[in-house]
């Protein structure tokens, strides 16, 4: 388990502080409980980071054109769905 140190905004820590604190599956703030909804948040961000890259990646294919068949045939997303 890996060890990190940062610095947020005073405001940030309380309101996680006290979200994490009210959350009914936490009851109350214990041991454990802030690292936990750390990584969980830590988690979604990365997955989320993850997603939109793919997205990305996968707008820009579209863009270029699709190739069906043979290599002179060339359809643009919107042509394909009737777009534009």
């Amino acid at each position: 388990m890996g060890t990190i140190t940062i610095s947020v905004k005073n405001e940030v820590e309380k309101d996680f502080r006290k979200v994490v604190e009210e959350l009914n599956e936490f009851r109350g703030m214990k041991k454990g409980h802030l690292g936990a909804a750390i990584t969980e948040a830590m988690q979604k961000w990365v997955e989320e980071k993850k997603q939109r890259r793919i997205a990305d990646e996968q707008m820009k294919l579209s863009e270029k054109g699709l190739y069906l068949l043979h290599k002179n045939w060339r359809l643009k997303r919107n042509e394909i769905y009737g777009r534009g």
